[in-house]
């Protein structure tokens, strides 16, 4: 697999990321030592996670594979910080103190003594942003982070916090952003993306399938064991299934119909490719659907047919 620098740093990954989002849930032990295992084999090495996921347990059961399924240095282990669940409630503390009690706590679930990349998963207005910065230069100095990044900021905040930490001497230079980006949600293009190539933060989509929607599965409705018919991801899944979606949805089973390739290969394969992209994030229930992004990995979207999505696509959300 193809590698990657994220944005202007020195920090190579490979061009598609392993997400972990519902290890420790729906995802269970086998199923993630097999997805690991079929990721590695691949020549994949960005491994994504975040301390919300399934309350810990999703770095639990990354930590228990490192070093066991591939070796701690095989990978680049990235984390996630200010978003969390109390009494099954989701709750936002992107406080210094929050962050950085989080960060140890991670760091002790996957058990390493630092991560390649840590992010804030979320703006909040609650704390002040120079506040929830200073948590990644503590992180990032004292060795419990390699890189530092953000997550889920809008436009103006990404300019905001990256401005931030350049303009003084010493401080961590943001490295990346992680947003939801496909080809049912272009909003980012409107500004998150112009900010970081100005300011050299490489982008990580979230969700490049449009939430399993644009694989084609849901053309016939909702299927009894996919996340749309899931208590948890229902709506979730659902807010893409309209008929603005449905038309992207046939234009990319057309365009795979023509290529040989299926439609999870073409969506992934516009989004893997967009300015400023560095690595997708694919999240997958088992193995075999993991295996089918892995499989056409390779994939080199012809012009034609990315212009043509490009144009069918224009005004997603």
């Amino acid at each position: 697999m193809q590698q990657r620098s994220v944005g202007t740093t020195g920090l190579r990954v490979s061009r598609l990321g392993l997400g972990t989002m519902t290890w420790g849930r729906d995802t269970d032990e086998h199923e993630a030592r097999d997805q690991l295992i079929a990721f590695a084999e691949a020549g994949g090495t960005l491994v994504d996670t975040a301390a919300g996921y399934t309350d810990g347990d999703s770095e639990r059961l990354v930590g228990s594979l490192i070093g066991d399924v591939v070796a701690r240095d095989e990978v680049v282990l990235a984390t996630k910080a200010g978003v969390s669940r109390r009494t099954g409630e989701r709750v936002t503390d992107t406080s210094r103190g929050h962050l950085l009690s989080t960060l140890d706590a991670s760091l002790a679930r996957l058990g390493v003594d630092h991560v390649d990349l840590w992010q804030v998963h979320v703006w909040s207005d609650v704390a002040p942003v120079e506040e929830t910065l200073t948590a990644l230069d503590l992180a990032l100095s004292s060795g419990r982070a390699a890189y530092v990044g953000v997550s889920n900021y809008a436009g103006w905040q990404t300019a905001q916090a990256a401005t931030w930490q350049r303009a003084v001497p010493g401080r961590a230079t943001l490295a990346s952003t992680q947003v939801e980006y496909s080809l049912l949600n272009r909003a980012v293009e409107r500004e998150v993306l112009p900010a970081c190539r100005a300011l050299g933060l490489g982008v990580l989509p979230w969700s490049p399938l449009g939430r399993g929607v644009l694989t084609g599965k849901y053309r016939g409705g909702t299927p009894a064991d996919s996340r749309g018919a899931s208590s948890v991801f229902a709506g979730f899944v659902g807010a893409y299934l309209d008929d603005t979606s449905s038309r992207v949805v046939e234009a990319v089973v057309r365009a795979a119909d023509g290529l040989g390739w299926t439609p999870l290969q073409v969506a992934l394969a516009w989004v893997r490719d967009r300015p400023g992209v560095t690595a997708p994030i694919v999240g997958a229930r088992t193995a075999e659907q993991l295996r089918g992004a892995l499989e056409g990995e390779e994939h080199e979207l012809p012009a034609e047919i990315a212009a043509a999505l490009d144009d069918v696509s224009e005004h997603t959300r």
